[in-house]
């Protein structure tokens, strides 16, 4: 840590870094095994930047792993709002849900990522 800056933004808490920085500290505990607190760190970026889509499309990963579906389902229902016309974001909801069990939900999510795609090929 040799850099420091002192640069000070305006309504950003001093005890939050930028979003980027702190999602890429969360992926590094996740690399280590460290599900929990890497959840912890991504639920404070998005109570601080709740239009963080990564923060939220990892937190609704993270929390189907660690069994909390319910959480897992809310979060990548977020990523939809934040993305919607991202056939990605609906398709990532389709897997959660099918994990959390949620079958019909599924299909629905799925559905609307193949309408989004309109049969275009990125």
């Amino acid at each position: 840590m040799a850099e420091f800056s002192f640069k000070l933004q305006r309504n950003v808490p001093t005890t939050m870094s930028n979003p980027d920085k702190q999602y890429d500290e969360a992926v590094k505990l996740k690399e280590k095994g460290d599900l929990e607190g890497a959840v912890s760190i991504l639920k404070e970026i998005v109570q601080a930047t709740p239009t963080h889509t990564l923060s939220h499309s990892a937190l609704s990963v993270f929390l189907q792993k660690l069994g909390r579906g319910d959480e897992a389902i809310q979060h990548a229902i977020k990523v939809t709002e934040l993305e919607p016309n991202d056939p990605f974001s609906f398709t990532q909801l389709s897997v959660i849900y099918v994990r959390c069990g949620k079958i019909q939900e599924a299909e629905d999510a799925k559905a609307k990522a193949h309408e989004l795609t309109g049969g275009h090929h990125h």
